[in-house]
């Protein structure tokens, strides 16, 4: 593949909840992983060839040295040696995850239509939708208000159970194209099979 392969795993949008007494449960987390785009690979390809570890061009394709240069870097810096750019990563790279999201490129149809681009962060629309497609195939009972809850998670969790995905309970490419959203725009209306 042509696009980057870097994944933002740490990447984390906390919906805030209603404030629960001390022994509850800490409110569940939404983690869209996602692509880099090629500027953002560009800047961490830079901010790994300023710390040392990549002698590759920054050219904004994620290859092999790349990887290998972010576990080195993970490891030169002791830090958990994921190969993903979590924020820790992130951040004794001295890079912010805003920087990683602005300016995106506007992509060409050709990459649009080749489901290629990822969307950013899952919008409240978007959480209605998987909220609306969750409920009509009998996953989630709870209201379709854009807010990931509890009841959320635990339905994505089983949705992904039940369609032989990877169980993770966090909302990617594939588990919205098995609910039938676009996984480019999540906000747009379900399509037709």
């Amino acid at each position: 593949m042509k696009r980057s392969q870097a994944i933002l795993g740490g990447l984390v949008l906390v919906m805030t909840m209603a404030t629960q007494p001390s022994y509850a449960q800490a409110p569940p987390v939404l983690i869209y992983s996602q692509a880099l785009s090629p500027a953002a690979t560009v800047l961490i390809q830079e901010k790994l060839q300023q710390a040392g570890v990549y002698a590759g061009r920054a050219d904004g394709i994620w290859g092999p040295d790349s990887q290998a240069a972010l576990e080195r870097f993970q490891q030169t810096r002791s830090l958990q040696v994921t190969g993903q750019l979590n924020q820790a990563t992130v951040a004794t790279l001295g890079v912010t995850p805003g920087d990683l999201l602005v300016a995106r490129p506007a992509q060409p149809p050709a990459a649009a239509s080749s489901g290629a681009a990822v969307p950013d962060l899952l919008s409240s629309a978007a959480v209605r939708n998987v909220q609306q497609r969750l409920r009509s195939l009998g996953f989630y009972r709870g209201a379709t208000d854009g807010l990931w809850g509890a009841g959320t998670q635990t339905a994505i969790e089983r949705f992904q159970q039940g369609r032989g995905l990877q169980a993770t309970g966090q909302v990617n490419p594939a588990t919205l194209q098995a609910l039938g959203l676009d996984p480019n725009d999540p906000a747009a209306p379900r399509r037709l099979q």
